[in-house]
């Protein structure tokens, strides 16, 4: 499939209430409002093409930047790479669940990350602590030093209520996700969290979100997901 037809066939499955939704998240036009599950179909014939996926992530169409990281190949991609598709992620939909997701499977992933933490800008900020949430809920334990996750909790404590907003959202999440799928760390993820207490993330237009990792927590682990690992990351 070449890149009108793909287009084309994202244009036919857009919907005006999924439209609406997004842009109440803070998408903006051009977007079609393609759920993503919707995507699937297509995403099988194609499977992996990082050349499309460049032609579509330039489009600056929503829908289009989001089906250009299911299709992407992120070991083809380098830090450079990574980098201008964070210049045009203008909102944390594309920093967090398209741009970190498929850095996520990059093999550079914990080296961009850190320094987009260190960044300074908030969608890198939270791009880089999404992507840690991405790994630590996929790869093994042993791949990730425990000593640099136990530090990274140690900034969240520190830092976060003092963070931009959508960092601390990813920082929140962070800390959830050391506490249920990093075992090594368990115990000081659930006391980090407790000292946290709740986070108030602030919105435009909307009301503020109180998060709560330690609540979160305890749920997933009164549910038995303690130790919890994706199969996959991307969908």
């Amino acid at each position: 499939m070449d890149f009108g037809t793909v287009m084309q066939e994202l244009e036919a499955l857009g919907k005006e209430r999924t439209k609406k939704m997004y842009i109440s998240n803070g998408a903006h036009e051009p977007l079609f409002g393609v759920a993503t599950g919707a995507m699937k179909p297509i995403a099988k014939k194609i499977k992996i093409n990082q050349s499309l996926a460049e032609e579509l992530y330039a489009t600056g169409n929503y829908d289009a930047m989001y089906f250009a990281g299911i299709i992407a190949d992120p070991k083809a991609m380098t830090e450079s790479d990574f980098d201008r598709w964070m210049d045009s992620a203008y909102f944390y939909m594309l920093s967090d669940y398209v741009v970190a997701v498929t850095l996520a499977e990059a093999d550079i992933a914990q080296e961009v990350a850190d320094k987009w933490i260190a960044s300074g800008d908030e969608l890198r900020m939270s791009a880089g602590w999404s992507c840690y949430c991405w790994l630590l809920g996929n790869r093994k334990d042993n791949e990730f030093s425990e000593s640099k996750i136990s530090a990274m909790l140690d900034m969240v404590k520190n830092t976060i209520h003092d963070s931009p907003e959508r960092t601390k959202s990813a920082m929140n999440n962070f800390l959830y996700t050391v506490g249920i799928s990093y075992l090594l760390l368990n115990e000081q993820a659930v006391g980090t969290a407790k000292e946290v207490g709740i986070v108030e993330v602030k919105r435009d237009k909307k009301k503020s979100s109180f998060l709560n990792a330690y609540e979160s927590i305890q749920k997933e682990i009164d549910r038995g997901k303690l130790g919890f690992k994706r199969k996959y990351v991307r969908c």
